[in-house]
């Protein structure tokens, strides 16, 4: 006789790339070990593992003795392997050949690595796109896992989800499972015979029911307060305990075992859809509030209660409209996605090169940095730098596919962040900057090859939801979005210190301000903008010599209501790791006296660490102005360092003479932002400003000038500091 219930237990366990080693080993030692100690211990316990392709490679360094023991349970039919996509992308911002080619890596190396066969995968982040089942049905798979809210979505009640249903696209057909999103909340948070009382529950509904839970393996032993009360005091012992006492009645099964056995409910169209946090968290913050609460009413309300699974936010891919830097990543992955598949069609002169270029790409897709939720997400410097890296090294191995070698310059254009607007992009041997002329003319990522780092992964700071739990202090246990969530203050003072930018927080910003304008101001973000300058549209040009290429922005706008025409060149060589910087302000009245600020933008270079400091322009005698998160109002200074020697960045802005000798002074000071994670809110370091500012006053002719240079060295090549000599470039 069958069982009465069938329970697939099926766990993701993750770490994104760039996560720092000593933060995995300890999930290592507070989850994935004792999971897999208990595991080992409880014979009776079957269930699907889904083990991220960088924790995966993590574990193979470091600890090969755990996939050793893995590879065990495999072989004795106790642990499925669960697939995916190799390095966790979300896959709906994948094109197809990106999506096959992750997921026919990973399932090789989990056959070579575990000897186990992949017939299932998880999807990262359950973000379902109906366009997605061909893609992953051609990669080989034959299942996968979504949430009941998917189904939900699609109009099937909860007396249809205790089995499971096809899925169709392009003539392809998938089996998925309905993830319970009440076992998601139930496991390990309520009491271990909750469960075991669903699942009678199902079995007393439909004999034979299926139930499925799949969630992270973290919130067994690496959340919060969790390694204790799942090891320490034996929640988890017990819950599996329970299982196997009750194993007369319930059938834990393998998912491949339950495709096999039993046909599929049916077919079912899935709309685009993720699970339900996640569809309230693309929303900006009042609308991700008025979701909430129109959720919160629909269930408090019978008369409602028929709409609720109706009720749900937008599409993963808005974080993208969210957050602009998530949209220049995922823009950026295209660039090198679209340069691969190009080599591949006309063949590569070094073949290996290719391979590795395409691993780096993949990496760099990782999805932890291009959203936000309960966790930091794309609020965290060190996930967006991993990125960058990845893509950065995956073009650095695509010349060398392609045989370019050399010193080099070249200028391109083209609407790379898909805005329906053109950008370009001057690069050469050493630096990568890409421009946006229609968003201000700024510029909006400085890649550095020698460090495969981008100096302007920064991030502009907005309202998020949560911020009205910060704002209103600390006292609340939990947060006023999610219940679910801690609302636990990390520092004192957080809700002082939430603020919103009104510019983009890059490089080439052009600023108007009051010609007394406190400082202060400025770095508290609350001066008021003078011109339209910042986010205006700027014609561009470019303008090609041997060895040397200028790109020339131009706008005319207007500083407090007074026309003018602002012109900024920036001008790279061959084989230089200097940009030249030339601003020029004409048709200015005589009585002109306005206060410029140009911005610079520089991430991943953290305050408050070992070798991280600002210096003047004596750096011979290494004269340092104060470590990174340091506030600087500098008087009278031609130039000013930063200085990053565990990254190997020594970055110097060199200023020149300006029109009538107006003097320049230097602000600098550290952007900061109120974020959430999974321990609570924080206050997360995003990057650095330095802002060079003048009192502008015009020549005879109505005209103001002033050029700068913005020189990388690299510390690690041990390449020396040169004084900035000759002149400097000029908008002619």
């Amino acid at each position: 006789m069958s069982s009465a219930v069938r329970f697939v237990f099926v766990l993701h366990d993750h770490q994104p790339v760039g996560n720092f080693d000593e933060v995995i080993e300890q999930a290592y030692q507070d989850s994935y070990l004792p999971m897999l100690k208990l595991l080992e211990q409880h014979r009776g316990i079957r269930l699907g593992l889904h083990t991220s392709g960088p924790l995966a490679e993590w574990f193979d360094r470091h600890h090969p003795d755990y996939l050793d023991r893995l590879a065990r349970l495999v072989a004795d039919g106790r642990i499925e392997i669960v697939g995916g996509a190799f390095y966790e992308p979300v896959l709906a911002m994948l094109p197809s050949r990106d999506r096959i080619g992750q997921i026919r890596l990973y399932t090789e190396w989990l056959q070579r690595r575990l000897n186990a066969k992949v017939s299932g995968m998880w999807v990262a982040e359950r973000v379902w796109d109906p366009g997605m089942t061909a893609d992953i049905k051609a990669a080989g798979i034959d299942w996968t896992i979504l949430d009941d809210f998917h189904f939900k979505a699609a109009g099937l009640s909860d007396d249809k989800l205790d089995r499971h249903w096809l899925t169709e696209g392009d003539g392809a057909t998938l089996a998925v499972f309905p993830v319970s999103e009440h076992l998601r909340y139930v496991i390990p948070f309520g009491a271990p015979q909750a469960t075991i009382d669903h699942l009678r529950f199902l079995a007393d509904r439909r004999h034979g029911a299926l139930a499925v839970f799949g969630d992270d393996g973290e919130k067994f032993g690496v959340w919060p307060d969790t390694h204790k009360a799942c090891f320490s005091e034996g929640w988890l012992d017990t819950f599996f305990g329970l299982l196997q006492s009750n194993r007369d009645w319930i059938e834990m099964s393998l998912p491949s075992e339950v495709v096999r056995d039993q046909p599929p409910a049916g077919t079912v169209w899935l709309p685009e859809c993720s699970y339900r946090e996640m569809t309230e968290w693309v929303l900006p913050a009042e609308l991700q509030l008025a979701c909430v609460k129109a959720r919160t009413m629909a269930q408090t309300d019978q008369s409602l209660t028929g709409i609720l699974p109706f009720i749900r936010g937008g599409s993963w891919r808005n974080f993208r409209r969210r957050y602009p830097e998530a949209n220049e990543m995922y823009a950026r992955t295209m660039s090198v996605s679209e340069r691969l598949a190009r080599i591949r069609t006309a063949g590569a002169v070094n073949p290996a090169a290719l391979v590795e270029a395409t691993q780096a790409l993949y990496r760099g897709q990782c999805n932890c940095a291009y959203w936000h939720g309960a966790f930091g997400g794309i609020y965290l410097p060190h996930l967006r730098n991993a990125i960058y890296h990845e893509l950065i090294a995956a073009d650095i191995a695509a010349d060398i596919a392609e045989g370019r070698k050399g010193a080099w310059v070249d200028a391109t254009t083209d609407d790379y962040d898909f805005d329906g607007r053109t950008e370009v992009r001057l690069s050469n041997d050493g630096l990568d900057a890409w421009i946006a002329p229609a968003r201000g003319g700024i510029l909006y990522e400085l890649d550095l090859r020698d460090q495969c780092h981008n100096l302007l992964a920064t991030l502009d700071r907005q309202p998020e939801a949560y911020h009205a739990q910060v704002l209103a202090g600390p006292g609340e246990a939990r947060s006023v979005v999610d219940a679910s969530q801690l609302a636990k203050f990390k520092q004192p003072g957080l809700e002082k210190l939430v603020r919103y930018d009104t510019s983009r927080r890059k490089s080439l910003v052009d600023h108007f301000y009051d010609v007394d304008i406190d400082s202060t101001a400025v770095m508290n973000g609350t001066a008021m903008e003078r011109g339209d300058f910042a986010a205006g549209a700027y014609a561009a040009n470019i303008r090609r010599n041997p060895g040397r290429i200028q790109i020339l922005l131009s706008r005319l706008g207007n500083a407090w209501g007074i026309p003018l025409t602002l012109s900024k060149a920036i001008t790279l060589e061959s084989g230089s790791r200097t940009l030249e910087i030339a601003y020029k302000l004409a048709g200015l009245p005589p009585d002109f006296r306005q206060h410029l600020a140009v911005e610079f933008g520089f991430a991943g270079m953290p305050p408050r660490a070992r070798g991280r400091f600002f210096y003047d322009h004596s750096h011979s005698e290494h004269r340092q102005l104060g470590e990174l998160g340091t506030r600087l109002d500098l008087t009278v200074v031609r130039s000013l360092g930063l200085i990053d020697d565990w990254l190997g960045i020594d970055a110097r802005l060199s200023l020149g003479e300006a029109t009538n000798g107006s003097i320049a002074g230097i602000w600098a000071f550290p952007l900061e932002s109120v974020s959430q994670s999974e321990g609570g809110f924080e206050l997360v370091h995003q990057s650095v400003v330095v802002m060079p500012h003048w009192l502008v006053t015009p020549d005879a002719d109505g005209v103001w000038k002033v050029s700068m240079k913005l020189t990388i060295a690299n510390l690690k090549a041990g390449q020396p500091f040169q004084p900035v000599q000759g002149t400097m470039a000029e908008v002619v």
